[in-house]
Order: C-alpha cells, then sequence, then structure tokens
C-alpha cells in the first residue's frame, strides 16, 4: 500500500493525487500537510480552518485547495443521509440559504 500524506483521514479510502503541496490549520493552529486533494477533505471537515501552501508548492496550490473545499461535503467518505447544515458542504449551505 502507497504511504498518504498526513492530511488523509485513515477513514478516507482515497490515495493522494499529488505531492504534498499545503498545510491545513484548525481553529487553535493545530496543522497537517498534504496533498491538495486531502487537504481540500480536510478543511472541509474543519470550523474555522485555513490553508497556507508549503514554499515549493505548486503555483495557487492553496487557492485551488480552498475552492475545493468549498463544495465538499465533511467527511464525505462517510456514507448515509445528509440533511443537516453541518452536513453539507459550504456551497451547498450558501445555497440553500439563498432560497
Amino acid at each position: 500500500m502507497r504511504r498518504r500524506c498526513p492530511a488523509a483521514h485513515p477513514d478516507d479510502p482515497t490515495g493522494c493525487t499529488g505531492p504534498v503541496a499545503v498545510t491545513v490549520l484548525d481553529a487553535t493552529g493545530a496543522g497537517a500537510e498534504g496533498c491538495e486533494h486531502h487537504a481540500a477533505r480536510l478543511l472541509a471537515s474543519l470550523e474555522g480552518g485555513r490553508v497556507y501552501a508549503l514554499p515549493d508548492a505548486p503555483p495557487e496550490a492553496a487557492i485551488r485547495t480552498f475552492k475545493a473545499a468549498d463544495g465538499i461535503r465533511p467527511f464525505c467518505w462517510v456514507d448515509g443521509p445528509r440533511t443537516e447544515p453541518s452536513q453539507l458542504s459550504h456551497a451547498e449551505n450558501r445555497d440553500q440559504r439563498g432560497r
């Protein structure tokens, strides 16, 4: 089994899609470095999270990660009905508020 980046949740079955490029910090400042894919999934699962590019990251890695996280549901690898605001993506919650 290939080793995955530190931002990959143990229950997330997906593999990394590139090099470790960003750091995701939670509201307390604790963080994990990760590929853009897993960093976006982690960021989507945090309240008050932030993302920063590592010094050798590809251009706009943090922006791509931030934008991707907007449309990802928290803990998206968990099956089951998702109807509560805390279970929806930021984009879905904005859409529901706009109705």
